[in-house]
């Protein structure tokens, strides 16, 4: 029996093959080209690997075009493996699930008691995975992995829900350990804005760039950041805390102990607080952003106001990240332009001149799937390179 030594061919094969295959995984398909300008490796080395990998079934060549020339397209086979979402939102459950070739076999999202205890949240969300399963024509011992989407930081260490204004019952947590056990699967979890982040970079709004900043605005305010293609997550794992910003020292209290923090000035309590008073009955952040739409100057005002705050928070991250884009997601962006032009202004007044001019601003195309899909792709991210052999 041989062992693989460090610097020997074949170990160096098995490191090429395994850049190849996360490659596919994350694009879901890829030219021949693609993949050799994204590895970096040859295209005779990627054409031997990719005869290869279709050889033992791993994965699937199809003839298509390429800028007007002829290509040969990868993807992944539809029977290398399943992998399951759930994204655990402030009123909603959405569970997907998905195939490595990027595939969304099932998909349902039922309302969610912001009061609901942990335990009753994990009890549906197990009904849920276990129905889709079903309906999808699969059992539990062909999946391969569960992204599992929670409004909250997650402590790295020791892998609990850090404080949440979404579902304050669930502080403390620990939503990996919990499902895993329930499920008898494998769970990896991140926060709800890492994984839009995630879930865009895959299949929405920031395909083929490497780096991006996913602002999702609601009930609170988060972000998750891609730097070099991967999610940043910091040391502690609360990379990307936009929200708590400080805009005015003198501002509200803020969940966090501070002052003035941006999620003070733009979560969705606060802006319904503004506008309580002219609009009798129950506002929701999306019924304003309708009537805004609807051309209600009071909505529009407040939303402007907002755009322009969350456009000081991105200034910020252009003068430390200098993303390329920055995708705006939740409830907030529903509003189109009447949110993103005043952000742009305020990264225009703030930001660095030539961060500003780099960046772009733009809106979610995954609406409230994001983070699901998003979960879908952080278990690809995440499982072995190669758990598909």
């Amino acid at each position: 029996m041989s062992t693989d030594t460090p610097g020997s061919q074949s170990s160096l094969h098995r490191a090429n093959l395994e850049r190849v295959l996360r490659a596919v995984r994350m694009a879901g398909s890829l030219t021949q080209a693609e993949i050799a300008r994204g590895t970096g490796l040859s295209a005779a080395t990627v054409s031997n690997i990719v005869r290869e990998l279709k050889e033992s079934g791993t994965v699937v060549v199809a003839d298509t075009s390429s800028g007007g020339r002829r290509a040969r397209s990868v993807s992944l086979s539809g029977d290398a493996g399943i992998v399951v979402g759930v994204d655990f939102g402030h009123t909603h459950l959405r569970v997907a699930v998905g195939n490595l070739a990027h595939r969304v076999l099932a998909e349902e999202s039922e309302p969610l008691d912001v009061d609901v205890s942990a335990q009753q949240g994990f009890d549906r969300a197990e009904r849920m995975v276990e129905r889709l399963l079903g309906q999808a024509g699969f059992p539990a011992d062909k999946v391969i992995g569960v992204g599992l989407g929670v409004p909250g930081p997650i402590d790295v260490e020791t892998g609990a829900l850090g404080s949440t204004a979404i579902l304050p019952g669930w502080t403390g947590v620990m939503p990996g350990r919990e499902l895993s056990g329930r499920l008898g699967m494998p769970v990896h979890v991140d926060n709800d804005a890492n994984l839009g982040a995630l879930g865009e970079l895959v299949w929405g709004a920031g395909r083929g760039l490497g780096d991006l900043a996913y602002i999702k605005v609601a009930s609170g305010v988060g972000s998750g950041l891609v730097i070099n293609g991967q999610i940043y997550r910091g040391p502690g794992g609360t990379a990307g805390e936009i929200g708590h910003i400080t805009l005015d020292e003198a501002g509200p209290v803020c969940r966090c102990g501070n002052r003035g923090c941006l999620e003070t000035f733009v979560g969705s309590r606060y802006l319904l607080n503004l506008l309580n008073a002219n609009h009798p009955g129950e506002l929701s952040l999306s019924r304003v952003v309708q009537l805004a739409q609807q051309g209600d100057l009071g909505c529009r005002r407040v939303i402007a106001d907002a755009g322009r705050q969350i456009g000081m928070g991105v200034a910020t991250l252009c003068n430390l990240l200098n993303p390329r884009r920055v995708i705006l997601g939740g409830d907030l962006a529903e509003a189109g332009e009447l949110v993103l032009s005043p952000i742009r202004d305020s990264v225009a007044r703030y930001a660095i001149p030539s961060a500003a001019r780099q960046l772009s601003v733009v809106p979610g195309t995954l609406g409230g799937r994001a983070e699901v899909l998003g979960a879908l792709a952080l278990v690809m991210s995440e499982m072995g390179e190669t758990g598909v052999l």
